[in-house]
């Protein structure tokens, strides 16, 4: 049985679609339910439905043998296991925003608000650039218009969020998008298998 890691949404759902379209189909996840976990004996294929940043977590562990994931939480947490592929996917940008008419005070410590705070500490270090972390885990654009914070540090898709709070783009830290990643002892115990997966994301 092979132990697919899908985030929860809108990526989620795309990916099951391609799968399905390649015969690893689960037809009770298609019906409205709360299950988790969805499995198909004669694929033997297992879907497990978990918040996307829990997904790198299940697969180091080996309780998924492969997931989905952004790149963007790979950076952050850098969990021990193989990324195999770019699904050119789920594409956005991490980057660093502020109010229109922010100014930044470079003799000031810098007040970063983010739920990234490993990705924003390593982009300031190679800046040389003082800063001191506020980790939040929503509504991240709210912290520089109550004055929380100087800058945010969080992925930006569209943009039209950050206009609408009067926020802008100061700088692209690094971009992002959906990559396949495998736990390593599944990797080697079940190539055959997984590297059938990858060929469904080939054929898209």
């Amino acid at each position: 049985m092979i132990n697919i890691a899908l985030p929860k949404g809108r990526l989620g759902k795309k990916c099951y679609e391609l799968f399905a379209k390649h015969g690893y189909v689960c037809k009770n996840m298609e019906e409205d339910n709360r299950k988790l976990a969805f499995e198909n004996d004669e694929k033997t294929v297992r879907y497990l439905l978990i918040k996307p940043s829990d997904v790198a977590i299940y697969v180091e562990h080996g309780a998924a043998d492969i997931g989905i994931v952004g790149k963007d939480t790979l950076l952050e947490t850098s969990p021990d296991i193989f990324e195999l592929q770019d699904l050119d996917m789920g594409k956005c940008r991490m980057c660093v925003c502020a109010k229109e008419d922010f100014v930044d005070d470079t003799d000031s410590v810098l007040r970063v608000a983010t739920k990234y705070p490993n990705i924003a500490k390593t982009y300031y270090k190679g800046l040389n650039r003082e800063i001191e972390i506020i980790k939040l885990n929503g509504s991240i654009e709210l912290a520089p218009i109550l004055g929380l914070s100087d800058v945010i540090v969080d992925i930006v898709e569209t943009g039209s969020t950050l206009r609408e709070n009067h926020l802008k783009v100061e700088a692209e830290i690094v971009k992002s998008s959906a990559r396949l990643i495998a736990n390593k002892s599944s990797y080697r115990f079940k190539y055959d298998e997984i590297e059938n997966f990858i060929k469904v994301f080939e054929e898209k």
